[in-house]
């Protein structure tokens, strides 16, 4: 028992304390704001049970990064035959009868089983960066031979494909971005990088007259053109930065007797507009540090990873916590479409919730099995 309890400690003194401490706060304000939601009966879609799924889904990703960090990541990766087709399974099972299409969605990204509702792109989203990150490191030393070059773009078309055709382009564009942070974080040629340059306007053209819907040409001309929007789809965003201003420095309070602005969806993709107005800009920028910490965090642990498969999973990590709030602030800010892309720890949803929270608790694992210091910035040649 006494080993036990040593190996305990061992665990807890390796870990990134510094960094969950920082995700337990952030869920730590997601559920008063969620709490203040209900409270206030702002949202018919928002009440008690949120508020209580959300603190559920909380305590259970603490303990995915408590179970997650003991196990030894290299472990987990390669148990890629059992996770990666059950992902990709669950996200087939949205085009069936199971599929389900949540209130104020674009797309049917859900999987409606009685009460309990599943979004499978988030459990995509781990296998991604876990098959991705053992394939890269796998071919790490000859990745520029075209062979493997098309095998991992192929890699990482599969679950692009697959989130675009349920119609969520937001979660495909946060595929892309895990995509290339892992590559340029890797031994690419500049000949990729410049025949990638040239190849963006024809695929944003491509894209635009082939893929994309009215609707989403829509927002995004309403983000080039503002004021010009027939349908009023800029209304939300309208509504987010009334909210923003609503709350001046210090906000309106969680119980405000002048009343708030109600915004659809402020318990789920717009909740940094409901932050701002009951916590005003000290509120908004304190989160805004917290999430800025939490990606400089992640990406600082890939420097003291002892292996190229530690390194590209936090670099994945990275990329994926990065484009969520990049997209999700940008939202609210009118400086981007709206896209439906949450929050990370912020935002109500169960899955979304516990799978940030795995994706922090493997990362914790490739510091705690580390024979390298860890100092900050400290960098050195990973191993094969």
């Amino acid at each position: 028992m006494k080993h036990f309890w040593s190996k305990i400690k061992g665990y807890i003194k390796a870990s990134d304390n510094s960094l969950i401490l920082a995700c337990i706060f952030c869920s730590a304000v997601s559920c008063v704001m969620l709490w203040s939601i209900a409270q206030n009966e702002l949202l018919d879609r928002c009440d008690f049970s949120t508020f209580r799924t959300q603190l559920t889904a909380s305590v259970l990703g603490l303990g995915m990064i408590a179970v997650l960090s003991v196990i030894d990541y290299n472990k987990i990766i390669r148990l890629w035959w059992i996770y990666a087709p059950l992902a990709i399974g669950l996200v087939g099972l949205t085009f069936t009868s199971l599929g389900y299409r949540r209130g104020g969605a674009d797309d049917q990204a859900w999987i409606a089983i009685g009460n309990f509702y599943l979004q499978p792109s988030e459990l995509l989203k781990l296998a991604f960066i876990l098959t991705f990150s053992f394939h890269l490191a796998k071919v790490e030393e000859t990745m520029n031979q075209l062979g493997n070059m098309l095998l991992l773009c192929l890699h990482a078309a599969v679950p692009i494909g697959l989130v675009a055709k349920q119609g969520d382009y937001g979660t495909a564009i946060v595929f892309v971005i895990i995509f290339l942070a892992e590559i340029f974080s890797a031994k690419i040629a500049v000949r990729y990088i410049l025949a990638a340059a040239v190849s963006i306007p024809a695929a944003c053209l491509f894209a635009w007259n082939f893929l994309l819907s009215d609707m989403h040409k829509n927002r995004i001309l309403v983000i080039i053109h503002p004021g010009t929007d027939p349908e009023n789809l800029e209304y939300q965003q309208d509504l987010g930065i009334a909210a923003l201003a609503n709350g001046k420095i210090f906000g309106t309070g969680l119980q405000s007797e002048n009343g708030y602005v109600r915004v659809p969806e402020m318990h789920n993709d717009f909740i940094y507009a409901y932050l701002g107005q009951t916590w005003g800009l000290v509120g908004s920028l304190l989160v805004l540090f917290l999430l800025t910490y939490i990606c400089l965090k992640v990406l600082t642990d890939s420097l003291h990873a002892k292996n190229y498969q530690g390194k590209f999973i936090c670099i994945g990590t990275f990329g994926m916590i990065f484009s969520h709030c990049f997209m999700n602030i940008g939202m609210v800010l009118k400086v981007m479409p709206v896209i439906g892309i949450p929050l990370p720890f912020m935002s109500a949803g169960g899955t979304a919730v516990v799978c940030m929270y795995t994706a922090i608790g493997i990362v914790n694992s490739t510091r705690c099995h580390n024979v390298r210091k860890k100092r900050m910035f400290y960098e050195a040649e990973p191993e094969r």
